[in-house]
């Protein structure tokens, strides 16, 4: 299993419906279950990005609760999930972090439901090709993005975009949870 692998969260910049530029609320399920599903396929690192004061100083009471609270001593589990959760103001802040830890440059990795358009397509990764990059020693961030994704000024930042998640149909409008999940079982199992 590789140990190189970061996840971060982004709830600014992203989208709404109306592809205008927002900044999101965080979710305690979001921390929860991306914190699990990344200590489940060995995530080093879940940066959860939110330049919000309030929704910042939400997040750390929450991993206080799980990680020096009762919620800790209760549940052992949920705590080792939880203490690879790191809150930081700005995606910048994430790469800064992990660039700090691991000594050497991120590659960014972006996710969508939307495909790709025509000039991103160069910067198009599948999921096996990324699986056999991961093999390698260079440090990788999936990138997710809350609300209805992530804005095109943040996933211009990213050196890949991952192939979007397809279903069965037409539908296409996955929980962040859902998609973190899934990506990484095929990152990880493939």
């Amino acid at each position: 299993m590789p140990d190189n692998l970061y996840v971060a969260l982004i709830h600014y910049p992203v989208v709404n419906k109306r592809d205008k530029t927002i900044g999101s609320a965080v979710t305690n399920m979001d921390l929860h279950d991306i914190a699990r599903a990344g200590r489940t396929f060995g995530v080093r690192g879940y940066y959860v990005v939110t330049p919000f004061g309030d929704q910042a100083e939400l997040c750390g009471q929450i991993i206080a609760h799980w990680t020096q609270g009762e919620g800790g001593r209760v549940n052992p589990s949920r705590k080792s999930a939880l203490e690879r959760v790191r809150v930081v103001e700005t995606f910048e802040d994430a790469l800064g972090q992990i660039e700090e830890e691991r000594q050497q440059p991120v590659v960014k990795i972006a996710t969508s439901a939307r495909a790709a358009d025509g000039g991103s397509g160069s910067r198009q990764v599948s999921c096996k090709r990324l699986k056999e990059e991961l093999n390698g020693n260079a440090s990788h961030v999936l990138v997710f993005g809350t609300a209805w994704g992530l804005a095109e000024e943040l996933i211009d930042q990213c050196d890949y975009i991952l192939d979007p998640i397809a279903g069965a149909g037409s539908y296409n409008h996955l929980s962040v949870r859902s998609a973190a999940s899934i990506y990484l079982d095929r990152l990880i199992n493939g």
